[in-house]
């Protein structure tokens, strides 16, 4: 195992466009690192550039205390799984799993032993014989992890390995990988679009965005202090909510309400006295931080902001339920949250608030409704730079959750 190390790696590519641009990230020895963003952000290429199937313009890559610019990635000593598995139809599972183990010309004695502990692992054992055609997506995967395995690699780098699967096998194949890391402790890098994947599996997560390093943090740091639009805006789902916003003074405009923000939100000013802000910006209010505000105990109510609003759809899921509210505002303060739509493959932004409310609530469709939300849980952003203005969590005290029902 090994620490891998990038150190202002960049890549261009002949029309001089930085597909990598100065990202700069220590990966420790057995840790979980997941490269998470939207396509084309570079995710890719960072991890081919690791394993050396992409030549880095500038830069230095190191694996433990080797740079490894120049080497052959064969040399690397790094095991690569793919989406599309790269498994050798004409091969039994076992000889999938054997086949780096003969190119290095290993006994036969130290092939089957090899590849019956990782089969034993991955619970392969009774389908060593099978061919891949006999096998399901997530068996084939795991074949495919098998391969990688055996090798004894320094460590393991997975590209968006569980696109081809069906949403139920994701999730038990997050699990499978989740358990076989921890289990066998190997430096991993994992590749992903999905941030419901980055947010399960990785000890940490670096976000990507046009090639640059946003933010690299754990799973619950992200979630509660995202330091720009775009990482608030990436990472939970249902995704953070968007809001256009104008300010004055301490008080906050939304377009379905206004109230003051609470005393000791805002950190002092460096310069004294009160915070200077943008007349207009983006606020963000994750839908689980809304609730029915006849479900919210009355002493923790008046503590909140509370308002009316016409849900247009409701979503009943047993465990969870959303509410859809839509809302207007003025094209102006709307752009910057189409820009960031595009970036994230999204048609424009949506002017429709999601609140996450408990499934008790008896909200109905068509029909007015009170909900309700914490003030000291909203986030405010600069509509220009995309910049955090003060997440809530960042800076003082962290707020404690607690449940608005009382419960």
């Amino acid at each position: 195992m090994a620490a891998i190390t990038l150190e202002h790696v960049v890549k261009r590519y002949g029309d001089g466009y930085p597909a990598v641009n100065d990202v700069s990230l220590e990966i420790a020895d057995g840790e979980f690192m997941i490269l998470v963003g939207p396509s084309g952000c570079g995710k890719s290429t960072l991890l081919r550039m690791i394993v050396g199937l992409e030549d880095v313009t500038d830069g230095v890559v190191r694996i433990g205390e080797r740079v490894v610019n120049d080497v052959a990635p064969r040399d690397r000593n790094l095991a690569m799984v793919f989406q599309n598995y790269a498994l050798y139809p004409h091969l039994t599972v076992f000889e999938n799993i054997a086949f780096p183990l003969r190119l290095r010309q290993l006994s036969d004695d130290e092939v089957r032993h090899r590849v019956e502990e990782a089969a034993a692992v991955l619970e392969l054992t009774e389908h060593l014989e099978r061919k891949p055609s006999q096998l399901s997506g997530g068996q084939r995967q795991r074949v495919a992890m098998g391969r990688a395995i055996v090798r004894e690699a320094d460590a393991f780098l997975f590209d968006e390995p569980l696109s081809n699967l069906d949403a139920q096998l994701r999730g038990q194949m997050r699990t499978e990988i989740a358990r076989l890391q921890g289990r066998l402790g190997v430096t991993t890098v994992y590749v992903t679009h999905d941030q419901v994947e980055a947010m399960t599996l990785g000890d940490r997560v670096a976000v990507l965005r046009k090639g640059v390093l946003q933010q690299v943090d754990t799973p619950r740091a992200l979630y509660e202090r995202p330091v720009n639009l775009f990482v608030a805006g990436f990472i939970g789902s249902p995704s953070m909510n968007l809001i256009p916003a104008t300010f004055e003074g301490r008080r906050l405009r939304l377009p379905f309400v206004e109230f003051d923000l609470p005393e000791g939100y805002w950190p002092d000013s460096p310069a004294g006295g009160e915070r200077e802000l943008p007349r207009t910006g983006v606020a963000g209010i994750r839908p689980e931080h809304f609730e029915d505000a006849a479900l919210v105990d009355p002493a923790v109510r008046e503590k909140g902001v509370t308002f009316e609003a016409k849900v247009e759809v409701v979503e009943w899921l047993g465990a969870e339920q959303y509410a859809y509210v839509p809302y207007g505002a003025p094209p102006e303060l709307v752009e910057p949250l189409n820009r960031l739509a595009a970036e994230l493959d999204r048609e424009s932004a949506r002017l429709l608030l999601v609140a996450s409310i408990d499934p008790a609530s008896q909200i109905r469709r068509g029909e007015p409704a009170h909900l309700w939300f914490d003030p000291a849980h909203v986030y405010l952003f600069d509509a220009g730079t995309g910049d955090s203005l003060r997440p809530p969590t960042l800076e003082g005290h962290v707020p404690e959750y607690q449940d608005p029902a009382g419960h």
